[in-house]
C-alpha cells in the first residue's frame, strides 16, 4: 500500500463542516465507480471489522442508496442516501441519514450533506469530502461517535481494494 498518499482530515466548528482531502493511486473512472456502484462500496465503504451491505441502490438524481454497517458480532446500524446531484466523474452530493432497515429516518440523529469532487492529476485521483451539518452539537455528535477514525480506516479499505483489484 502506497503510505504517501494524501490524506488531509480537517474539521471547521465554525461552519460545522469537515473536509476531507485524499488521494488515491487509481484512474478518476475507477474511483468513481468504487464510490457510485454497490458492489464495491459494500466492499470498502465500513472500517475493518465492519461491513457494509446495500439493501437498494439506486445512483440517479432523486435516487437512494440503502445501507447497513455490520457489525463482527452481527449488529446492524442502518443509514440511507438521498443523491441530490450528480455530474459523472466529478461530483456528487447526496444527503446523508441514520434509519431503519426499511428507510424510515431517525430524527433524533444527525442528518448530514455531502458533496464528494473528484480530480485527477499526476496517475493519482484526488477526492475533496465536504460533509455539512446543521449545527454544530451534530458535528460534535459525529466526532464523538468516531468518524474521523472510522472513515479514515474506511479510506483504507478503498486503497486495499484497488491494490487487490483489476478494474
Amino acid at each position: 500500500m502506497n503510505n504517501n498518499l494524501l490524506m488531509d482530515f480537517t474539521v471547521d466548528r465554525e461552519n460545522s463542516t469537515v473536509k476531507v482531502k485524499r488521494e488515491f493511486a487509481a484512474s478518476i473512472s475507477n474511483v468513481w465507480a468504487a464510490w457510485t456502484e454497490s458492489e464495491l462500496l459494500d466492499q470498502w465503504w465500513a472500517p475493518k471489522p465492519w461491513k457494509s451491505k446495500t439493501k437498494k441502490m439506486d445512483f440517479k438524481e432523486g435516487g437512494q442508496r440503502l445501507y447497513a454497517m455490520v457489525g463482527p458480532e452481527g449488529e446492524e446500524h442502518w443509514a440511507l442516501a438521498d443523491y441530490k446531484s450528480i455530474t459523472p466523474q466529478t461530483n456528487f452530493k447526496f444527503l446523508d441519514a441514520f434509519c431503519d432497515n426499511e428507510g424510515h429516518i431517525n430524527n433524533d440523529l444527525p442528518r448530514s450533506q455531502w458533496s464528494v469532487d473528484f480530480t485527477e492529476s499526476n496517475k493519482l485521483t484526488i477526492v475533496y469530502i465536504e460533509i455539512k451539518h446543521e449545527k454544530l452539537a451534530d458535528l460534535e455528535a459525529i466526532i464523538q461517535m468516531g468518524f474521523k477514525e472510522g472513515f479514515t480506516m474506511a479510506l483504507e479499505g478503498l486503497d486495499e481494494l484497488f491494490i487487490s483489484k483489476t478494474f
